[in-house]
């Protein structure tokens, strides 16, 4: 602690990303990134913007990428908010949507940074438990509150809500603000953008980190009837007036032109996914049903914590939380079918010893 810090520093409990290390010939399984790499549509449209012209600003409202966004989703650019990460634009609906005098309510097992920005922005929240199944059961839901975020499907463990369970949970809280953190829907999850044109109540957030393979350019957005859309842009223009680089709007504008590489890089991860799961369960893991990229899996013999300390020192990284509930589980993400060959070979070996 310092005498020079302003009185909410001490309170903040930060989000711990996965790490990053410099270790050669690491299968890196731990933050969920795709293993394909970005489109080639947009690496060359990173190649030839690399210019002159990098010493303007960037477009503030990055119009061309608002306008493929709306295009690829179906609604108009006024109703996309582009930022710096889908994290930014969680930020963003902290500010702008999710603090009001009723508690914001979001999954007990779900991404942390959403308590992380509780904190931060002095939003009271209530954390509401998922099943003994670690599934979101919509009448835990049917309380008094200000605002509902939900991950669909849920982070850490790939577990999806039907679009019929959305659209309830939507009717049901007709006035609070409803976000659908949609990270992972492109892998399995049935998307609620659909439901934008029907319910003013509704922003669903998007990354263009996982199944675009874009996370080292930070790009995320949020799609949603204009009122909920123009409270984001009034804080980032009073934060940011250039949240996207010049490189990463081309790029992103590129990415999601590129559909024919977006569907077979999205169907080699459900389909490695689902060869991995069956080769876990052949080796006594529960698996939770994922709909992501990742899968979140626990093993009867061994705690969380000893498999992923035992398959780093082989070379392999995972994600382990050390929190109540699912302590003993891995969250192991999709990598090549070389890399998941690796891991399924590694441990063999780690419950053969």
């Amino acid at each position: 602690m310092s005498q020079y810090w302003s009185p909410i520093v001490s309170k903040l409990q930060p989000y711990v990303a996965g790490e990053q290390p410099r270790i050669a010939g690491l299968v890196k399984l731990n933050t969920n990134e795709n293993p394909y790499g970005p489109s080639p549509m947009a690496l060359e449209a990173i190649r030839l913007a690399a210019d002159d012209r990098l010493r303007l600003y960037p477009d503030p409202a990055a119009t061309e990428l608002r306008e493929t966004i709306a295009a690829r989703f179906g609604v108009t650019a006024e109703e996309v908010f582009v930022g710096n990460g889908s994290d930014e634009v969680l930020a963003h609906a902290f500010q702008a949507l999710l603090k009001h005098e009723r508690p914001l309510l979001y999954p007990d097992v779900t991404y942390a940074f959403y308590s992380t920005y509780g904190l931060l922005y002095g939003v009271e929240v209530v954390e509401v438990p998922l099943d003994v199944r670690f599934r979101i059961r919509l009448a835990d839901y049917d309380r008094p509150c200000g605002a509902i975020i939900i991950p669909n499907p849920n982070a850490p463990t790939g577990i999806g809500l039907p679009r019929a369970d959305i659209e309830a949970l939507l009717a049901a809280h007709p006035d609070a603000v409803v976000v659908i953190d949609e990270a992972y829907v492109d892998f399995g999850g049935e998307s609620a953008v659909p439901l934008i044109s029907k319910y003013p109540n509704l922003l669903v957030i998007h990354t263009l980190s996982k199944s675009r393979s874009l996370a080292g350019l930070r790009i995320g957005f949020a799609l949603g009837q204009r009122p909920l859309i123009e409270a984001l842009e009034r804080v980032k223009d009073s934060f940011n007036s250039y949240p996207l680089d010049r490189l990463a709007q081309l790029a992103a504008t590129a990415a999601i032109k590129d559909e024919a590489w977006f569907e077979t890089g999205r169907r080699n991860i459900i389909t490695s996914r689902e060869s991995l799961v069956r080769e876990l369960e052949a080796l006594d893991f529960e698996v939770l049903p994922s709909q992501a990229n990742f899968v979140f899996a626990r093993h009867q013999s061994r705690s969380g914590a000893a498999f992923q300390a035992a398959l780093r020192e082989r070379g392999i990284l995972v994600r382990h939380f050390a929190k109540p509930r699912i302590s003993d589980f891995l969250r192991i993400s999709i990598g090549t079918d070389e890399e998941c060959a690796r891991l399924v070979s590694v441990l063999e070996e780690i419950l053969a010893a």
